[in-house]
C-alpha cells in the first residue's frame, strides 16, 4: 500500500485507484499479476504479511532490480516467484499499461534463468532475461502455491 507508483509518483495508487482494489479486480477475473519494482524491493516489510497479502490477491511474481533479503525469502514462502532483472537496465523497459508473460516455468530450476516477454501497449514486444535464487525446495513451494501448501500435502 505504501509503494510509490513510478508513473504517477503516488503512493499505493494507480490513477486514484488503490493497488489492492486493482489486484482484487484481477483476482475476480482469475488473472494473475506481477509487480515490477526498483532496488531493495520490500525494504522495511520483513513481516510475512507483506508477502502474504499479494499472494492472496493473485500475485504470481515480483520482478525487481534487487530485493531486501528477508522480504525475498518471505515471497518464496508464500509461493510468489521473486525475480531480478539479469540486466538491471531492463527495468526501464517497463511502461504503464504493459503486460508481462513469464515463460518456461515448467522448466524452472535452480540456477537456470527465466525468460519474460514485455508486451507494450503499442503492440511492441521485448524479451528479457530474469534471475532467481530459489533452491529446489523453494521451487516446490512455488509450484505448490506456498510452503504451507506443500507441508499440508495439497
Amino acid at each position: 500500500m505504501g509503494a510509490a507508483n513510478a508513473f504517477t509518483g503516488e503512493a499505493g495508487k494507480h490513477h486514484d485507484k488503490p493497488f489492492a482494489a486493482i489486484a482484487r479486480e484481477y483476482k475476480a477475473k482469475g488473472q494473475h499479476w506481477v509487480v515490477i519494482g526498483d532496488e531493495n524491493y520490500g525494504e522495511g516489510s520483513s513481516r510475512e504479511h507483506a508477502a502474504m497479502s499479494p499472494r492472496y490477491l493473485g500475485c504470481a511474481a515480483v520482478i525487481v532490480r534487487s530485493f531486501a533479503r528477508i522480504h525475498e525469502t518471505n515471497l518464496k514462502k508464500q509461493g510468489i516467484l521473486p525475480l531480478t532483472f539479469a540486466d538491471p537496465a531492463d527495468y526501464e523497459k517497463a511502461a504503464e499499461g504493459d503486460r508481462v508473460s513469464i515463460t518456461g516455468l515448467n522448466d524452472l530450476a535452480t540456477g537456470k534463468p527465466v525468460r519474460a516477454m514485455i508486451h507494450h501497449a503499442n503492440g511492441k514486444t521485448e524479451r528479457i532475461e530474469l534471475r532467481h535464487s530459489c533452491s529446489a525446495e523453494q521451487i516446490k513451494w512455488f509450484r505448490a502455491g506456498a510452503a504451507l501448501n506443500l507441508l499440508r500435502g495439497s
